[in-house]
């Protein structure tokens, strides 16, 4: 008997992160696959786990990439093959998102289906500009039009009745036929110095509007360069943009930053950037590869304390204090057993965030370098380390050579040990999405917290340039990596997440 999975028709809203539903992001979890159209923005894209499969139907303006009976038969067919599939839309799927379109095979095939709303851009992209679409003063009531035309060409819109409506009027899918939409209301009887608005890829940094009257909006929105997507709205509401404008004026409005971190590490820096208004698109260009078995570790905490008077254990990443004490319950073995050696043990790690880590499960770092990088880390332990000490260090494979050598001249017995391998990997989709913003220049910044980061991001973009990017690097090791291929560099004054945002906060 064939299998039947399940579909979810979701909405991922106007394009801010920040306006996912709670469900939606769920699902993006835990789905097998996620069928998604081209009005997904790349910061919601960033989001979805790296071992999902990604099928891209989108549809825009006058670029149809998937026919809509193609996306249909797709979820269809994944759903037969009993995948969890991910149907995940623009703004809301019922909102004119031909979500009952796609629904109606799936029924005539007995697959099951679930409806997600999401935030529809007839209310959010007004909001993210300062308009209400309702106000006491101006209107009791908005409409919602579609402004795409009939294939025909012939328009399906009833002006005369929306314009004894008296209410606001918005209308999506409309900019290609925005003079005749206004010509429309103007001819059934609208007053042409009534206020209107044209509102350009709203809730993202990029959004723009522009405000003028019914009689006027064409032709400033052209003389904008106004594109695709916005919407149309029309109604006295619209004048209240210059009173309640807010998006752009939070400290880091309009700007769009990408992170680079591990895939394992934690959103802090997005959050941070993020309250301050930026748009974050999170690229987890690295992931890692616990080494399991891992016979070098397990020799090396075997012989731990119990060869010198001093034992140095070394972290030098958060991760690598996740994946070590992993590997010790891997291992079975006893931490009252490693730290109960004849040896005097000391720990080190190689800055704050590392620190914390160990601090989380009631380690205390004897030393932190005052500068967060493996050369100082390095240094600092060859001059507070008794002579004669053995160093473990638990780390990548491939970790920065810059530790090594200040312990090897101090005449210190070093074990580097690793932990993980470091693999670099993006979705296709994704990397084609943000290729597009770079080249359109929608990308202000890009931040780098180490140089396997910088090395991550180059192997994930693959762009043809690299020199127009600011980079926003942690440390002068990570900034040196980013020379390589011509980056503009900026190197925040501490190694923490906290100077990286002061620092980004000065340059935008």
């Amino acid at each position: 008997m064939e299998q039947k999975g399940k579909v979810w028709l979701a909405g991922a809203g106007p394009g801010d992160a920040g306006l996912l539903t709670v469900k939606t992001r769920q699902l993006m979890e835990s789905v097998d696959i996620i069928v998604y159209d081209a009005l997904i923005s790349a910061e919601i894209l960033s989001l979805i786990p790296a071992d999902k499969e990604m099928v891209h139907v989108g549809k825009r303006s006058g670029h149809h990439m998937v026919p809509q009976e193609e996306t249909n038969q797709i979820l269809l067919a994944e759903a037969l093959k009993g995948k969890k599939v991910l149907r995940l839309k623009g703004g809301d799927p019922f909102v004119f998102g031909r979500g009952g379109e796609e629904l109606e095979l799936l029924k005539e095939h007995g697959i099951p289906f679930e409806i997600v709303p999401g935030i529809t851009s007839a209310a959010a992209v007004p909001a993210y500009a300062g308009i209400p679409i309702t106000h006491r003063e101006y209107t009791s009531s908005f409409h919602v039009i579609t402004g795409h035309p009939r294939k025909d060409g012939t328009s399906r819109v009833d002006y005369p009745s929306l314009v004894n409506l008296k209410g606001t009027l918005v209308f999506l899918m409309g900019i290609s036929s925005m003079e005749t939409i206004l010509i429309g209301l103007m001819e059934a009887g609208m007053d042409p110095s009534v206020p209107a608005a044209v509102l350009e890829k709203g809730t993202l940094s990029s959004q723009r509007r522009v405000v003028s009257t019914v009689g006027n909006l064409a032709k400033e929105a052209k003389k904008a360069e106004i594109g695709t997507p916005a919407i149309i709205l029309v109604g006295e509401v619209c004048a209240l943009a210059d009173l309640f404008h807010w998006a752009e004026d939070r400290p880091l409005g309009g700007r769009q930053i990408l992170i680079t971190r591990p895939r394992e590490n934690s959103s802090r820096l997005a959050d941070r950037l993020r309250a301050l208004g930026a748009q974050v698109i999170e690229l987890p260009s690295i992931d890692t590869k616990t080494i399991s078995p891992n016979p070098a570790l397990s020799h090396a905490m075997k012989e731990f304390g119990y060869r010198t008077k001093e034992e140095w254990l070394v972290f030098t990443s958060p991760i690598g204090v996740r994946i070590f004490f992993e590997q010790m319950v891997e291992m079975k073995m006893d931490l009252r057993k490693l730290f109960a050696c004849p040896a005097k043990v000391k720990i080190a790690a190689i800055g704050s965030a590392t620190e914390r880590e160990l601090r989380e499960r009631g380690l205390f770092a004897d030393l932190v370098p005052a500068v967060y990088c493996a050369e100082d880390l390095g240094k600092e332990i060859a001059v507070a380390a008794e002579p004669g000490s053995r160093v473990t260090i638990v780390r990548a494979s491939i970790g920065s050579q810059e530790l090594l050598p200040p312990l090897e001249k101090a005449g210190l017995e070093v074990v580097d040990t690793p932990l993980y391998e470091t693999i670099y990997e993006t979705h296709e989709q994704i990397r084609e999405k943000i290729q597009e913003q770079f080249k359109a220049g929608e990308i202000d910044m890009v931040t780098f917290t180490s140089a396997s980061t910088v090395k991550g991001f180059v192997h994930a973009l693959r762009l043809e340039d690299y020199r127009p990017i600011h980079a926003v690097c942690i440390g002068e090791q990570t900034a040196a990596e980013a020379r390589k291929y011509g980056m503009r560099i900026s190197i925040s004054k501490k190694a923490s997440i906290d100077s990286m945002v002061e620092l980004i906060l000065e340059e935008a």
